[in-house]
């Protein structure tokens, strides 16, 4: 099981007082199993599969997303990949049917390991052409302040970094502290 929790803080606002502007949660639960194949050099290590549900606001302004995702795992020295595409699940009453055409089908991950930092890139796309040809791509540098207090600073282009703006293309810019290493 795993859960995921999305603030975005508008700290700049002093007119509204700093508020939080957007607030997603993405519970989720996991099966994986560990694996040992070669792939085009790299070592298999882990294929899953879970539900994942994501939703931020109520009605009218929900944005609630479940999906089947299947996930495969891989790495090769210091280099990680995973690979995960998923199925969206129609809700009956489906306030958002075209979340997928914006944010996605799936996504791929790669990692980059070297002494104590870590550089990932991240990529999402609708799979389709056209009109609905659509994504986002995410750039990552996680560095060690101190032991396994952390930093990071990520910026993020395309669609699907809110739910509540998953159509509307935006770039972000993030700076985040972690305190415990997972």
């Amino acid at each position: 099981m795993a859960y995921t929790q999305k603030a975005h803080w508008e700290l700049y606002n002093e007119a509204l007082s700093r508020p939080f502007r957007e607030l997603n949660y993405e519970p989720e639960i996991i099966l994986n199993f560990p694996t040992n194949y070669q792939l085009l050099g790299f070592q298999g290590r882990m294929l899953g599969i879970a539900f994942n549900q994501s939703n931020g606001r109520t009605l009218p302004l929900s944005r609630s997303w479940n999906r089947v995702v299947l996930q495969a795992g891989f790495e090769r020295n210091r280099w990680q990949v995973m690979l995960r595409p998923w199925i969206r699940l129609k809700d009956t009453e489906d306030e958002n049917p075209a979340i997928a055409d914006f944010t996605g089908r799936g996504e791929a991950l790669l990692v980059h390991s070297f002494k104590k930092h870590q550089l990932s890139l991240l990529g999402a796309h609708s799979l389709r052409t056209g009109n609905k040809s659509h994504g986002s791509i995410q750039a990552s540098w996680v560095f060690v302040i101190k032991g396994n207090f952390k930093g990071q600073l990520q910026v993020t282009d395309g669609y699907g970094e809110t739910l509540q703006d998953y159509n509307h293309r935006q770039t972000t810019v993030g700076v985040s502290v972690s305190l415990v290493e997972w």
